[in-house]
């Protein structure tokens, strides 16, 4: 073979060589290329199927609520309403002045259970969210809540009216309900102010703060102090979410649902 046919391999032994490794780096680029695609794919179907269960469980956890609304209404609240027409009735017929008054105060303290039973049986069924506006039923949350003087609550907003849906409407009452349960319960709070602002960034954001004495987070379990339940809802119909607190320094809450591009 002379010199002329060995360097005419040789370059053409390179040729097939430079090819060679092209095609393979391009095999392996399409290859990890599919690789993440189907990954992102099947990231994307599990966030989907998670949702799916979240929504399942907020429905379950709903009905549930509805459940006992009605109960509340149909079964105790009419047991009240006949207790209190028979404490009218033992005062009416009663002609002892001491033990009238006692009676009286028997029938005052039933008729304010059947009350309060009245507008928690509401706030638990969905007729009350559909029905009215968020910011009336923050509002009646806020009202029922300073009504037992053991925190006072605030509430400000700065529009005139929200269009929000049943959906967005519930997460927000029923976030709002949880915070102010939580502090309550667990932070031996004085005060919680409630915020709920449009902007031109979100449709809404709501920020909830207490001056409670906090928590740690990193002792704080995945199932602690109703966290998980907040951040489950807001997930649900795409809004961010945060917390912070620390100890002695009370904790803030903020849910924005912002606007799409």
């Amino acid at each position: 073979m002379g010199k002329t046919e060995l360097l005419i391999t040789i370059i053409l032994f390179n040729i097939f060589f430079v090819l060679f490794v092209a095609a393979a780096m391009v095999y392996i680029r399409k290859y990890k290329q599919r690789k993440k695609e189907y990954l992102n794919e099947i990231e994307i179907k599990n966030e989907i199927h998670q949702k799916e269960l979240l929504a399942t469980q907020l429905e379950i956890q709903q009905a549930t609520m509805q459940q006992i609304g009605r109960e509340l209404h149909d079964n105790i609240g009419q047991k009240l309403t006949l207790v209190s027409l028979y404490t009218q009735q033992l005062l009416h017929e009663n002609k002892v002045p001491q033990v009238s008054e006692r009676i009286e105060q028997v029938s005052q303290i039933i008729n304010q259970s059947l009350q309060d039973l009245r507008s928690l049986s509401k706030t638990l069924t969905d007729d009350n969210i559909n029905q009215k506006e968020i910011v009336t039923l923050i509002q009646e949350e806020v009202d029922n809540t300073n009504a037992f003087k053991k925190c006072r609550v605030s509430f400000e907003h700065n529009f005139n009216q929200l269009d929000l849906g049943f959906v967005h409407k519930n997460v927000l009452l029923r976030i709002t309900q949880e915070f102010i349960q939580n502090s309550i319960k667990h932070s031996r709070c004085k005060n919680i102010f409630i915020h709920l602002n449009t902007s031109e960034e979100s449709l809404w954001e709501l920020k909830i703060q207490d001056d409670g004495i906090g928590f740690d987070r990193s002792k704080i379990t995945s199932n602690g102090i109703g966290l998980t339940n907040m951040k489950n809802r807001a997930e649900i119909i795409g809004a961010d979410f945060s917390i912070e607190s620390q100890e002695n320094q009370g904790t803030t809450l903020n849910i924005i649902l912002k606007r799409q591009p």
